[in-house]
């Protein structure tokens, strides 16, 4: 069990060090600019989206395929490059610094995958990947806090302020890095439940598509509907906060994302004691059925005047991370464990991911293009409600389906 705190402590703390390089700059406006017939930090977000999208497609294979040695390389040279673009941002004149965002995006898309394959495969996978996965709403919000702290303290202009949030936490990375490397491997007791976790190869990636392409089509769709609302919260938080008229106080942000942190840590990590694969599985798409039940309740308590902005924030990201989670923590892992065959879990999350990003580009450009007449709060506050009843519908069709399957498999086990 001290293993399994150790790692997730040190993943924990990586992935807080690496999501700084990510999310910062999304407190500044960078007003006084516009591109393409936009808002120019609309065009930050879309063109850091962008590159995280196209990563994700790449690391459908780069990632499903990824061995296990040198990887701590690959992470200190990814997230180099992720800093060298916001030092580029800094440098060259807006707004024609904007595609050092598709620079920036790309190598970071591909972090996840790396880091969770130090602690997928294993008995205690729940507790450490629940750390891992809270680790960036935990970190969106330290980011944010970091950076306006930079700007307001200590006079750093928005567009500097991304890569010297980078400075600050580099030496982190560099310590909780080296840690990670100490985690051990996965023994033979964890082989033998939660099964061996190896490269797939593309014949082993098509056979497991083709064995559960309903199930994983609905789980993609949940996934892009809670990317979406994710990816909106995350970049627009501050310019919601400013529409709705409360009072605006920057250390908000720290405070809405570490409680849902620690609600969503100690939901999730108590499925450790749950040794029956296929029953943590279900009980995950449980969790994320209420998820999309409490977002929507508290949306509709908030458009009716019935809850202040700081709990329909509060509320809503609580549901929404209750579904986005499990996807990057126990759900995919529980499969591979309850359906009993070999492979990893990188290559589902990045499928899942590489359609939840191409949905939240998609949608972020047909408000902005096309003009829907609807600030970030309003458009939103829809989006949630929408989302809400698509997720509960596909949801609950995902359980049906997969209990189906387990029950059939085990029948023709049994025979």
């Amino acid at each position: 069990m001290w293993i399994a705190i150790l790692a997730a402590v040190t993943s924990f703390c990586a992935y807080t060090a690496i999501f700084a390089f990510r999310k910062a700059f999304n407190v500044a406006s960078y007003e006084g600019h516009t591109l393409f017939g936009m808002d120019f930090k609309t065009v930050l977000v879309i063109t850091q989206v962008l590159g995280y999208m196209a990563s994700k497609f790449y690391g459908i294979r780069f990632i499903s395929e990824l061995k296990r040695n040198r990887r701590h390389l690959l992470i200190l040279g990814l997230v180099g490059v992720s800093w060298l673009a916001w030092l580029l941002f800094a440098l060259l004149s807006a707004p024609y610094n904007f595609w050092c965002l598709f620079l920036n995006g790309f190598p970071l898309g591909l972090l996840w995958g790396v880091v969770f394959s130090y602690v997928e495969g294993r008995r205690t996978t729940d507790l450490i990947s629940a750390a891992l996965a809270v680790s960036f709403i935990f970190a969106s919000g330290l980011a944010k806090t970091t950076a306006q702290w930079v700007m307001t303290d200590f006079g750093i202009s928005e567009y500097w302020m991304p890569f010297t949030v980078g400075c600050i936490f580099m030496p982190a990375l560099f310590l909780f890095v080296y840690l990670l490397e100490k985690i051990p491997p996965p023994d033979e007791q964890d082989r033998v439940q939660r099964m061996d976790r190896k490269p797939m190869l593309p014949a082993e990636r098509k056979a497991l598509l083709r064995g559960f392409l309903p199930g994983i089509s609905a789980l993609v769709v949940i996934y892009i509907l809670v990317t979406i609302l994710r990816e909106i919260r995350d970049n627009f938080m501050a310019d919601m906060w400013r529409e709705s008229g409360a009072v605006f106080v920057p250390g908000v942000f720290a405070k809405t994302e570490t409680t849902i942190s620690l609600i969503i840590l100690a939901l999730i990590a108590v499925m450790i004691w749950l040794r029956n694969n296929f029953k943590a599985f279900m009980l995950a798409q449980f969790i994320m059925l209420m998820g999309f039940i409490i977002a929507l309740l508290s949306t509709w308590l908030f458009m009716e005047e019935r809850m202040v902005m700081y709990y329909w924030m509060l509320l809503v990201g609580l549901g929404l991370y209750m579904v986005y989670i499990p996807f990057n923590s126990i759900l995919f892992d529980r499969f591979i464990a309850a359906f009993r065959f070999a492979g990893n879990v990188g290559f589902l999350i990045y499928i899942a991911d590489s359609f939840g990003y191409l949905g939240s580009v998609g949608v972020m450009l047909v408000k902005t293009v096309f003009r829907v007449e609807a600030n970030w709060l309003q458009f939103y506050a829809q989006l949630v409600l929408f989302t809400g009843i698509t997720g509960i519908i596909s949801t609950i069709v995902a359980m049906v389906y997969f209990r189906r399957k387990y029950l059939s498999a085990a029948k023709a086990a049994a025979a």
